[in-house]
């Protein structure tokens, strides 16, 4: 065992430690920033999605969602839109761009007439990028 004596010396010892405060309070503040935006990202229309087997596909920065619902109403995003409307309130949220994929998101209960019908008026809006989204079911028996 080793034994240390002060000789009277003033000089200040450097401490070898590394002070770990400031990454713990950046560390909750990204924590707390990522609380609040993350249910931002997501779709709150409640929807009975069919399930699918297939390979999930990579998901865009700001994707558009049309919900439709069993009682046939259409939502873009969160909000209820009109099918009259529906190819202004696309031309918002998408700023005009045509080439964006507009992900529809249909209750197991729509019949694929409707289906059909909201297909034609995405085309007569010049919106061709259809995705059809449904739950994943890859891995599951």
């Amino acid at each position: 065992m080793g034994m240390h004596m002060n000789e009277g010396s003033d000089d200040l010892q450097e401490a070898h430690e590394i002070n770990v405060t400031p990454f713990i309070d950046v560390m909750l503040v990204l924590l707390i920033i990522f609380m609040v935006a993350a249910p931002l990202a997501t779709v709150d229309v409640k929807v009975d999605l069919p399930a699918s087997s297939a390979t999930p596909q990579p998901r865009p920065e700001q994707p558009i969602y049309l919900s439709i619902k069993e009682d046939r109403g259409l939502f873009l995003g969160n909000d209820a839109v009109a099918a009259e409307q529906l190819g202004a309130a696309l031309d918002r949220q998408s700023r005009g761009n045509k080439e964006q994929t507009v992900f529809i998101r249909g209750d197991q209960a729509v019949d694929y007439a409707r289906l059909m019908e909201v297909m034609d008026l995405l085309r007569g809006a010049g919106y061709l990028k259809i995705g059809l989204v449904g739950l994943e079911t890859v891995g599951r028996p």
